[in-house]
């Protein structure tokens, strides 16, 4: 059993009873093939919550500095993270998030880039819509609806990939596209509260 195995087992054993974690449409992760799942960011746990949820293992962005962290700089690769510099263009994560998705693996990706503040669905950056464009994936929007509160039911709702063939052939920007993949978060959030 590899680390990350081993990893989802613990967090899962842990998360779920304490946050009463209830996951809908996980159907609607491709079996296999590149796929972009696009959350939105309320709380520093999303990311091991979007982990244990999905049937298949999740590669995230991390912020860099993450990896200068002791511990963690030999943790996290290990847990398929990979580093991304915040606040500029990095071009390294950029590519390595396509190899990821190009070779048929799950990138998961909060499109905000920060959490929310006020729990709040907020404005995506144009990232999300790069990946989606750039890449052949699956773009499966993800609603992870709070509060994290202990006892207090916790819900990760994946709805159906979005059909980027029309916005593909038109050349959408980047920037619409993540527009529109905040919309469906938008959406499966306020329709299963």
């Amino acid at each position: 059993m590899n680390l990350y195995s081993f990893a989802k087992g613990l967090v899962k054993t842990i998360l779920t009873p304490a946050y009463r974690i209830r996951t809908v449409g996980k159907e609607h992760i491709p079996e296999e093939g590149g796929v972009l799942i696009c959350a939105n960011h309320i709380n520093v746990l999303d990311p091991p919550v979007v982990g244990i949820t999905s049937p298949r293992p999740v590669s995230f962005m991390a912020k860099e500095e993450l990896f200068k962290a002791p511990v963690l700089k030999s943790l996290l690769p290990n847990l398929n993270a990979f580093p991304v510099k915040r606040g500029m263009s990095d071009r390294e994560a950029l590519r390595k998030g396509l190899a990821q998705l190009k070779d048929g693996h799950v990138v998961g990706l909060f499109p905000e880039g920060t959490r929310s503040k006020d729990g709040q669905i907020g404005k995506g950056l144009a990232g999300a819509g790069f990946f989606a464009l750039r890449s052949d994936a699956a773009v499966v929007p993800c609603a992870i609806i709070g509060p994290y509160k202990l006892s207090k039911r916790l819900k990760v709702v994946y709805g159906k990939p979005i059909n980027m063939t029309e916005l593909k052939e038109r050349k959408a920007s980047a920037v619409e596209v993540t527009e529109i993949i905040m919309n469906e978060i938008k959406q499966l959030s306020d329709n299963h509260r």
